[in-house]
């Protein structure tokens, strides 16, 4: 998992930023995208894909991470930004804020985004959280940091499951939101959500 960080230190980088983003199939709730900079003294055993692990191992490797790591950084883009630019350009847009923030980087490995606005050195890395140690301990923070928020969204918005779920169009959350409605923190111009909406108002006239 290392081994990309290794290269690039050999060459002379000294703070490889990984990036990555949590939230892009979502029909509900922000996206959530993470910078980190590993420090390569204190390298942490276990780093992978968010996806593959579980809820408990995330937030053990969450905690050494914001330990042992350089730097962290976190950008939340937001259900109207997520509808305004669409969840691709939001995604985007979420990596730059995030790389922004660590002001320290010299070097940036994405999940699959190329960043082609970016003034800093970078490469995209197709399934990078599985490839390299940075992008996947980005994705564990990211996705540690989403599922607090939907937690959050959850006592707020107690119909629809989110603690369980996500977000994610599960048969569970689906049947909520034909029993109650979009909520102010649904993805509106999601397929689902927009398609309830349209059939709401078709109803309305």
């Amino acid at each position: 998992m290392y081994n990309y960080e290794d290269a690039l230190l050999a060459q002379g980088f000294e703070n490889i930023a990984g990036c990555d983003e949590v939230g892009r199939g979502p029909l509900a709730g922000p996206l959530v995208v993470a910078a980190v900079i590993l420090d390569p003294k204190k390298k942490i055993v276990g780093l992978s894909d968010s996806k593959k692990l579980s809820a408990k191992k995330r937030h053990q490797l969450s905690n050494e991470i914001y330990k042992h790591a350089k730097n962290v950084a976190c950008a939340i883009i937001s259900v109207d930004e997520v509808d305004t630019l669409n969840v691709y350009q939001a995604s985007k847009t979420g990596m730059y804020r995030a790389i922004e923030k660590l002001e320290n980087a010299d070097y940036v490995l994405s999940d699959a985004m190329v960043l082609d606005a970016l003034s800093l050195p970078h490469q995209a890395l197709i399934k990078g959280d599985n490839l390299s140690a940075s992008i996947a301990a980005a994705s564990i923070i990211a996705k540690v940091k989403r599922d607090a928020l939907m937690v959050e969204l959850a006592e707020k918005y107690p119909n629809y499951g989110f603690a369980k779920h996500k977000g994610y169009p599960t048969k569970q959350h689906l049947k909520a939101l034909r029993e109650h409605g979009v909520s102010a923190v649904h993805r509106k111009s999601f397929k689902p959500v927009k398609k309830l909406i349209e059939t709401q108002m078709k109803l309305d006239v």
